[in-house]
């Protein structure tokens, strides 16, 4: 019997449909011994987390048939093989030997049962102790996990607490059996860096106090450097190379591994280019020489103020009496002043709950601020009637982080391209606007055919794409992206990075650019912005703020991102 864990042994699978049948896996071994972290690595479509489904016997069949292969698990002196085990089997390990943590807590949690009781679910389902034990089990988890105020959390639904704290929960379900192994299927991602980090140490502690095994799945190399003992690439279904991770940071082999290396901002200057996958792609043998790209510099000292931001405040209230008075507020935007000349790029930085949302959707009059001014092009907008407003909007637009749920699934994305240039009265020929439709789908790489297609018909980096012209064929003068590559592959990332800096050379918009990531922040912008609280805890020059920042708060924000210490 092997001393491994689990092994995965020649696994092929592929999925059918209308008849055709596509490879997601060819040929996949991974064994993962005892105590073990393995990271596999890859971008989405790679297959990583088709393996992860696999183990579980969490794929639907059909479509999904597993062509051939073994998935044994070792545990307490004997061996079972996953694939072939029937569903009462699976039952008894799934939770109890095995666990996982899902990419999106959110979807995976139960909306209508509160946080605790679905954890308690778990318990009772593989332990034989009464619901009081159970209940007070998980709250005990709740505190292994650090969350805050445990037994309030315990009644809470999961649409009331924060994105990490939903991660956490997970984290205290797929914990409450104490499983062999751990399978992490992209838990961090999206998330702020102080909360990764966070999510990232404790699922290191967990393992130690348990002798726990982990799978964990990134799309993101410098986020598995900090747990992962032995780290796997996939590419396209297959394993392309395996090595130890500290082989894998100084000494790649493969061009794939290299260009995910490569790909992330915090590596490259402002001003250079940002390397992506088929850029490295059939040079194996050969040193990759980076592309760069000199963009014009932004001359701000010299730049008229495009947007003036004073003393605004976005209150929102939080308590109300029996007469429907407010007994008190929630400061999501507190007392916020700055400008933003032309041409100039405002990174705008913070943790979910800071306000750089709120305020970005203030700017834009999407949100009624309670105090305050933002002038733009000498326009109050807060003072603003509804036909003054229309006649700017065609000047701002707003990249939404979502590029999913801002696009109609029932409108082609050719019309919803061409939506604005209707709001506005752009162009009076039906023909003159789809041809500018069709030159902006070309301007974001994306070909004429395109046209027709609906939105659930592409990819995320595409769809991004498809926003970004929707919101820039209206030649803006001033464009806000609002986490516009948060959830994005790096190589993906680096693609609209890389667009964002092109398009900006091309039209000379300004841009408060949003992020809770200073890495990407840094590279992209003129200047940087703090918020924390509500309010700006700290701005300047974008390199002095990242390499030298003055508040605590800063400083914490920039520690907490994943650093490749080899």
């Amino acid at each position: 019997m092997s001393n491994a864990l689990l092994s995965i042994n020649n696994l092929n699978v592929s999925f059918y449909s209308d008849a055709k049948r596509s490879t997601a896996l060819h040929n996949i071994n991974i064994e993962v011994k005892k105590g073990e972290t393995v990271a596999v690595v890859g971008e989405s479509g790679s297959g990583k987390s088709i393996t992860s489904l696999s183990v579980l016997q969490l794929l639907p069949s059909p479509p999904a048939e597993f062509e051939s292969g073994e998935i044994v698990l070792n545990s307490n002196n004997e061996s079972v093989d996953l694939l072939h085990a029937n569903n009462k089997i699976i039952r008894t390990i799934r939770g109890k030997k095995i666990a996982m943590i899902f990419q999106e807590p959110m979807t995976s949690l139960n909306p209508v049962i509160t946080c605790g009781k679905q954890v308690m679910e778990a318990i009772l389902t593989h332990q034989t102790i009464s619901k009081q034990t159970a209940k007070t089990k998980t709250i005990e988890l709740f505190k292994q996990v650090q969350l805050p105020n445990p037994e309030l959390i315990f009644n809470r639904y999961p649409h009331e607490i924060s994105g990490g704290q939903k991660q956490r929960v997970m984290i205290a379900m797929a914990m409450s059996c104490e499983p062999e192994l751990l399978i992490c299927d992209e838990p961090t991602t999206a998330l702020d860096v102080t909360v990764q980090k966070n999510i990232l140490e404790l699922i290191n502690h967990l393992k130690q106090q348990n002798n726990m095994s982990v799978i964990f799945i990134s799309h993101d190399l410098s986020v598995v450097a900090e747990i992962a003992d032995r780290i796997i690439v996939m590419y396209k279904g297959e394993i392309v190379e395996e090595n130890i991770a500290k082989e894998i940071f100084i000494n790649p082999q493969h061009a794939y591994t290299k260009a995910l290396l490569q790909c992330r901002p915090n590596k490259h200057l402002k001003g250079e280019r940002l390397p992506v996958v088929s850029d490295f792609l059939g040079e194996e043998n050969s040193d990759h020489k980076l592309p760069v790209i000199n963009y014009r510099k932004s001359e701000n000292n010299n730049s008229q103020t495009i947007l003036s931001v004073k003393n605004v405040k976005v209150y929102f209230p939080a308590n109300k009496n029996f007469f429907g008075k407010p007994q008190s507020f929630i400061k999501a935007v507190d007392d916020v002043s700055f400008e933003v000349k032309e041409g100039e790029t405002i990174g705008l930085v913070g943790e979910s709950g800071c306000g750089k949302s709120t305020l970005g959707r203030t700017i834009l009059r999407l949100i009624d601020a309670t105090e305050g001014s933002i002038i733009y092009k000498n326009n109050n907008l807060i003072k603003a009637d509804n036909a003054t407003l229309k006649a700017l909007r065609k000047d701002m637009q707003l990249i939404f982080q979502d590029p999913y749920s801002s696009l109609n699934p029932r409108t082609k994305i050719g019309e919803a391209i061409e939506e604005p240039l209707l709001v506005h009265n752009i162009f009076t020929s039906a023909k003159t606007r789809k041809e500018k439709v069709i030159e902006w789908l070309e301007k974001v790489n994306l070909r004429a055919d395109f046209y027709n297609r609906y939105p659930h018909e592409f990819s995320g980096g595409q769809r991004q794409r498809i926003v970004i012209a929707r919101a820039l064929i209206m030649q803006p003068s001033f464009v806000i992206c609002d986490e516009s590559v948060a959830a994005l592959d790096v190589s993906m990332q680096a693609q609209i990075l890389n667009l964002l800096n092109d398009l900006k050379n091309e039209i000379g918009f300004a841009n408060i650019f949003i992020s809770h990531d200073l890495s990407v922040v840094r590279y992209i912008s003129d200047r940087i912005i703090v918020m924390h609280k509500g309010k700006i805890e700290e701005q300047g020059n974008a390199e002095d703020v990242y390499n030298n920042p003055q508040k605590a708060y800063t400083k914490k924000l920039i520690e907490s991102i994943p650093k490749i210490k080899f």
